[in-house]
């Protein structure tokens, strides 16, 4: 590590939508790491979930600008938005060669949470992610980080981050929603009163 060089969290997903526990865990980052900034990407086109159908990218977006910059929100906390402005499908090495050209002298730590980890070698490139950033994986309670092996084969670096067991989920947030139930308690009072405002997820 370089004198004086930025630790960045790069915090991606869907965030469809975006709720508690995704706070939570870049909270886990933003202190484990002692980084200078988390960066929130919201995918424009997630690859790992064509076929289904979700809330619109800006939609997605606003609801992460609501929850960073609202109650446990934190000026380190930064809405990245640029897989939203490119055509094609939202690649995570894309925007970090991206990035790397924009900051080089940035050190950069992919979030993750232990099942994003587990599929971790389905990632386009990840080879090249590796070499490229750290990961930061949350892990709940007493348990211990699990790598895929082929990741284990290779040259990488990998820390884990303290989580306690949070049940919040965005599929609990849609379904809440979609059943005209209160979602404040998984995704907070102002996400929830945008998803109300935009029936982003109701069924009517």
């Amino acid at each position: 590590m370089r004198s004086g060089q930025r630790q960045i969290g790069w915090f991606g997903g869907s965030f469809d939508p975006v709720h508690r526990a995704h706070l939570a865990l870049a909270w886990a980052a933003l202190d484990g790491l002692v980084l200078d900034e988390v960066r929130w990407v919201v995918a424009g086109r997630p690859w790992q979930k064509a076929g289904r159908r979700m809330a619109p990218a800006e939609d997605r977006a606003a609801m992460v600008r609501l929850m960073i910059e609202g109650e446990g929100g934190d000026p380190r906390f930064v809405l990245d938005d640029r897989e939203m402005k490119r055509a094609g499908p939202s690649y995570t090495l894309d925007s970090v060669r991206e990035y790397q050209r924009e900051r080089p002298d940035d050190a950069l730590w992919l979030v993750l949470g232990q099942d994003q980890l587990d599929g971790f070698t389905s990632w386009h490139g990840w080879e090249e992610l590796v070499e490229r950033m750290g990961l930061a994986v949350a892990a709940r309670a007493q348990d211990e980080v699990k790598a895929p092996a082929a990741l284990l084969d290779r040259p990488h670096r990998l820390v884990r981050l303290a989580m306690p067991t949070l049940q919040w989920s965005s599929t609990e947030a849609r379904r809440l929603a979609a059943s005209g139930a209160d979602a404040s308690p998984v995704v907070g009072d102002t996400v929830a009163g945008y998803i109300a405002r935009h029936r982003l997820y109701s069924e009517n």
